[in-house]
């Protein structure tokens, strides 16, 4: 696996970082789940994009007479949630439909679900806690409408991004069950160190490009994921 480049995040050649991951979903993802994981991924782009949006909205809140503090913890938290709900959350989801793994669908019920906390706690809007949403924005509609109007688009998007979390995560755990898997399953490969062993690794990556994209051949029964269902 070494052979292929490193092409997410997409950056200009000219910068001297380098992309971090490989992320090709036709080529490592089982084809009945390809479209999920696409979705998943768009997920987190929508979420992303919701708090660029909420630096904007909380930049007028702060200009329309709120706190500072609001517009502050905006812009921590894109820099920090953006990447981390990428790497905490999509990343352990698309590598445990590539090689079948329990403890990767652990880690991502694990991480998504105090995702969806989150989630909601911004999309309450809560003064000082650097988002805007639904009570910040009604009680600001007295003080100055145009700033409110402004708050109103996050308030709506982190709702947006709660129930769909939510959903992703009812649809994926139901996948997961329904192919067998468990908790004691996940133990296992953390226990035996599977999850993190570059010869399996390597062998499910062969199998997939030799056969088409497939669940690999690890040792003990693999379970039989059910296709997607309808979004």
């Amino acid at each position: 696996m070494t052979d292929r480049a490193n092409n997410f995040p997409p950056l200009p050649k000219f910068l001297r970082i380098k992309p971090c991951f490989y992320q090709n979903v036709d080529e490592e993802i089982p084809l009945p789940h390809q479209q999920l994981v696409r979705r998943v991924y768009n997920l987190w782009m929508l979420y992303s994009i919701t708090l660029c949006v909420n630096v904007v909205a909380c930049l007028a809140w702060w200009a329309g007479g709120g706190n500072a503090i609001n517009f502050g913890f905006s812009l921590l938290w894109l820099l920090v949630f953006s990447p981390c709900s990428f790497v905490c959350w999509f990343r352990p989801l698309y590598k445990a439909f590539r090689a079948d793994s329990s403890f990767n669908f652990m880690a991502f019920f694990f991480v998504l679900f105090f995702q969806c906390v989150l989630a909601f706690i911004q999309c309450l809007g809560i003064s000082g806690w650097g988002a805007c949403g639904w009570i910040g924005t009604v009680f600001f509609f007295g003080t100055n409408v145009v700033s409110a109007i402004f708050m109103l688009i996050p308030s709506v998007l982190f709702t947006v991004d709660t129930v769909l979390m939510v959903i992703v995560l009812i649809k994926v755990h139901r996948l997961y069950r329904g192919g067998g898997g468990s908790l004691e399953r996940a133990q296992e490969e953390w226990s035996t160190g599977v999850w993190k062993n570059p010869t399996v690794r390597e062998a499910g990556f062969n199998a997939i490009s030799e056969t088409g994209p497939s669940l690999p051949q690890y040792p003990g029964a693999v379970p039989n994921y059910p296709q997607s269902g309808p979004w």
